[in-house]
C-alpha cells in the first residue's frame, strides 16, 4: 500500500463520517480529549466543550465545569481543535488561530501569561494548517510547511535549541516541508512531507525513539528536531505521556518509549512500579503483523486505534478506560466490541472519545469531572456509551 493509498483510506473513512452525519441529529465531525475536558466540532462548524473548566479551558467565559456539551460562542467556521491539560487551541476555516485556558507558561501564544476563558485570536496570520496542544506547550504548522512553537520549554519541547519559554509563536528551523505534528507531555513528534519522522523534547522513557534515554547521569533530551531512523514511509504519529505510536504507509503499526502498563502493545510490558523498565523500547518496534491500521491515539498509559475495517482496538493501562468492560490491563491490542463503523478516536489522560461513521459520538473511561459529556455522569464507563446531542 502506497503512502497516497494509506492517507486516502483514512480520509475516505473520515469523509464517510462527515457525509453520513448530515442525516442525523448528532452531527459530530471532530473530537479532542484532554486531561479532564473534551472539545468537539460539529459538521456545521460549531464548537462544543464539556468537563473540567477551572482554567477556562472550555471557552464559555466561565470557570464552571460542565457535565454535558455546551456550545462555545457563535462562530460556525471551526475546522480543527486540540485539547490538552488546561488549555485548548483551535483553527478556523479562514486559517486563523485561537487559544484559551491556562496560560502560565505562555502556551496560548498571545504574548502574555494571563489565562483566557474565551477563544482569543493569536496573531494576525491566516495560514495556520494544523495545531497540537501539549501539556504546557503548543506546536503548529502553517500552510507553507513552516513549523512554529510556543509555551513551556524546560525539556526543549519547542525545538528552538533552547530551554526558554516562548510567549508567542516562534519559528522552528527553516524547513518548509512539515506535514503533521503531535505533542506529548513534554515533547513533540512530527512527520515531514518526505515521510521522515522527527522528535524532540523530553526523553526519560526513551519516547523520542532515537535509541537513547535520559537518566539522572545522562541528559538525552533533544532541544531541536532529531530524525528518527531512516524510514521515509511514516504516515501518522501520536505522542502519549511517555510513549509514542505511529503508522506507516503500508498500514503497519509501530511503538516506542515506556511500556510500564503495556501501552506499546508488543506483549512485553506490564512491569508497572515493580519493574518500570520492563518492555521499554528506545527505537520504533513493529506491533503485531496487521497491515490495516489507519489511525491511532496515544493516551497517558494506553493506546486506542482504528483499523481499515472500522474496528476499534485498545491496549495498556485499564481502570475501565480501554472499553472492554473490564479493568484488566492488556499488553497487546484487543478488539473493543463488535462494531465496524468507527471513524475517529481521541485518547485523553483517563477517558476516550470517538465518532462513528453515522456521526454519533461515543465516550468511555474516567468521568469524575464530566469529561464524558453525560447528563447524569457516573464516575466511570468501562464500555463505550453514546453521548446524546
Amino acid at each position: 500500500m502506497t503512502r497516497k493509498t494509506a492517507l486516502g483510506m483514512a480520509f475516505a473513512i473520515f469523509l464517510t463520517a462527515f457525509v453520513s452525519a448530515q442525516s442525523i441529529a448528532a452531527e459530530w465531525a471532530y473530537i479532542s480529549a484532554g486531561v479532564g475536558h473534551t472539545v468537539a466540532i460539529r459538521t456545521d462548524g460549531t464548537l462544543w466543550a464539556w468537563g473540567y473548566n477551572s482554567y477556562g479551558q472550555l471557552g464559555d467565559g466561565t470557570t464552571t465545569s460542565r457535565a454535558t456539551p455546551i456550545r462555545i460562542g457563535t462562530a460556525a467556521n471551526w475546522s480543527s481543535v486540540s485539547a490538552s491539560r488546561r488549555h485548548t487551541v483551535a483553527i478556523r476555516a479562514d486559517g486563523s488561530l485561537w487559544a484559551w485556558g491556562d496560560n502560565r507558561n505562555g502556551q496560548l501564544g498571545d504574548g502574555t501569561t494571563t489565562n483566557r476563558t474565551t477563544p482569543t485570536r493569536i496573531g494576525t496570520a491566516t495560514n495556520w494548517a494544523s495545531v497540537s496542544a501539549g501539556w504546557s506547550h503548543t506546536v503548529a504548522i502553517r500552510t507553507d510547511g513552516s513549523l512554529w512553537a510556543w509555551g513551556f520549554n524546560h525539556s526543549g519541547q519547542l525545538g528552538d535549541s533552547t530551554t526558554e519559554d516562548r510567549l508567542t509563536p516562534t519559528r522552528i528551523g527553516t524547513a518548509t516541508n512539515w506535514a503533521s505534528i503531535s505533542t506529548g507531555h513534554s515533547r513533540t513528534v512530527a512527520i515531514r512531507t518526505d515521510g521522515s519522522l522527527w522528535a524532540w523534547g523530553s526523553n526519560w522513557g526513551g519516547e523520542l525513539g532515537d535509541g537513547t534515554i535520559t537518566t539522572w547521569v545522562n541528559n538525552n533530551d533533544r532541544h531541536s528536531p532529531v530524525r528518527i531512523g531512516t524510514a521515509t514511509n511514516w504516515a501518522f504519529v501520536s505522542a502519549g505521556n511517555s510513549h509514542t505510536i505511529a503508522i506507516r504507509t503500508d498500514g503497519t503499526l509501530w511503538a516506542w518509549g515506556s511500556n510500564r502498563y503495556g501501552q506499546l502493545g508488543d506483549g512485553m510490558g506490564g512491569g508497572e512500579w515493580t519493574d518500570p523498565d520492563r518492555g521499554r523500547h528506545t527505537t520504533p518496534v513493529r506491533i503485531g503483523t496487521s497491515t490495516n491500521w489507519v489511525s491511532v491515539s496515544a493516551g497517558s498509559s494506553r493506546t486506542v486505534a482504528i483499523r481499515a475495517d472500522g474496528t476499534l482496538w485498545a491496549w495498556g493501562e485499564n481502570r475501565g478506560q480501554l472499553g472492554d468492560g473490564t479493568t484488566e490491563a492488556r499488553l497487546t491490542p484487543i478488539k473493543i466490541g463488535t462494531a465496524t463503523d468507527w471513524a475517529f478516536v481521541s485518547a485523553g489522560v483517563g477517558h476516550n472519545m470517538a465518532i462513528r461513521t453515522d456521526g454519533s459520538l461515543w465516550a468511555w473511561g474516567c468521568n469524575l469531572v464530566g469529561q464524558l459529556g453525560e447528563v447524569t455522569p457516573p464516575s466511570l464507563r468501562s464500555i463505550p456509551v453514546r453521548v446524546m446531542p
